[in-house]
């Protein structure tokens, strides 16, 4: 079996906001020490509320910004100590698809220029070859022939996210990062966009990172799942055992909010209270415990690590344990 194609250990971005006359900077901890492996013709699933670093982790890993600390690997090779140069050249093996297929296409653009602009700054082939692989990727992605000549305001939502995927591709990268990429279309559309991602991932063994409000369509395209917390891995499990045997009160909270289609299914309601803390200024030891309903004094104090429990990863002092009726 192939090793990882991407690993990330300990992960951490912080950036330096406010100060001036008088007033010292501050510093928000975005992601505070997040670690993972994908291999080849897999995906990871990143979930949490807005605000967890989910976003943040996806500029990482697209090398659109450098790491605060900890070393990110594509292929074996360590790509934050290689500098520029190390960095441009990989940055080919990872492409990003965007949430919302109306803004992320230039709409001065031919479609056709856009797939071919990707190859035009990268590789040396001819017109005819750059012209001759935009036709095939569109081809690839259910698009007509006649839609290299247009321009994105004559495709609908569906289609602009099929040439966004498209674009992505040109440079056969190995690792895409799927920022939710089907949230901001109709429900019938998202079912063929995700087939769409299927089957491209079966003919190219691509690496999903897959980014992700949505649980029901987690659990429809993940292998693995990684839970986030103000900007932490609070569990970490292949799919079905997330949703079979979810462990932290975060994971159990969210899997509690999601519809399930099926009359006769109960499943234990989990209020939170409270919105996710500032980043600037974190909660003392476990970042959940303010809003947690099995919250203890040891959580408040100290930070609970990931430890394996069973096929997970979990940071919990109480993972497992059967949360109060009152929570419901």
């Amino acid at each position: 079996m192939s090793g990882p194609v991407i690993v990330g250990r300990n992960l951490q971005k912080h950036y330096t906001v406010g100060g001036g006359f008088m007033r010292e900077p501050q510093i928000v901890e975005a992601l505070r020490g997040v670690s993972f492996s994908l291999k080849p013709g897999k995906t990871l699933a990143v979930v949490g509320e807005s605000g967890c670093g989910k976003s943040t982790l996806a500029r990482l890993v697209t090398m659109i910004e450098e790491p605060t600390a900890g070393t990110l690997e594509i292929d074996g090779w360590n790509v934050t100590s290689s500098g520029r140069e190390g960095r441009n050249a990989f940055r080919t093996h990872v492409q990003i698809v965007f949430q919302d297929p109306y803004g992320s296409l230039n709409p001065r653009q031919k479609v056709g220029s856009m797939l071919e602009e990707p190859l035009l700054i990268n590789t040396k082939d001819s017109a005819a070859e750059r012209q001759e692989k935009a036709r095939q990727m569109l081809r690839l992605v259910g698009l007509r022939p006649e839609h290299y000549d247009r321009y994105p305001h004559m495709f609908s939502g569906g289609q602009r996210q099929r040439i966004a995927i498209a674009r992505a591709l040109m440079l056969n990268p190995k690792i895409l990062i799927l920022d939710e990429p089907v949230s901001a279309l109709d429900v019938s559309i998202q079912a063929q966009i995700l087939n769409l991602l299927a089957k491209l991932q079966d003919k190219f063994q691509l690496a999903y990172i897959f980014i992700s409000h949505n649980l029901s369509v987690v659990r429809h395209v993940a292998d693995d799942v990684l839970v986030m917390y103000l900007g932490r891995t609070v569990e970490a499990a292949p799919r079905d055992e997330i949703f079979a045997n979810p462990r932290h009160p975060y994971t159990r909270a969210l899997l509690s909010a999601t519809p399930v289609a099926d009359p006769k299914h109960t499943r234990q309601r989990i209020r939170l209270e409270g919105e996710l803390p500032s980043p600037i200024n974190p909660p003392s030891g476990c970042a959940f415990h303010p809003r947690c309903p099995l919250a203890i004094g040891k959580c408040a104090r100290d930070m609970p690590e990931l430890e394996l429990d069973g096929e997970a990863r979990v940071a919990c002092y109480r993972a497992g344990e059967k949360i109060p009726e009152a929570a419901e």
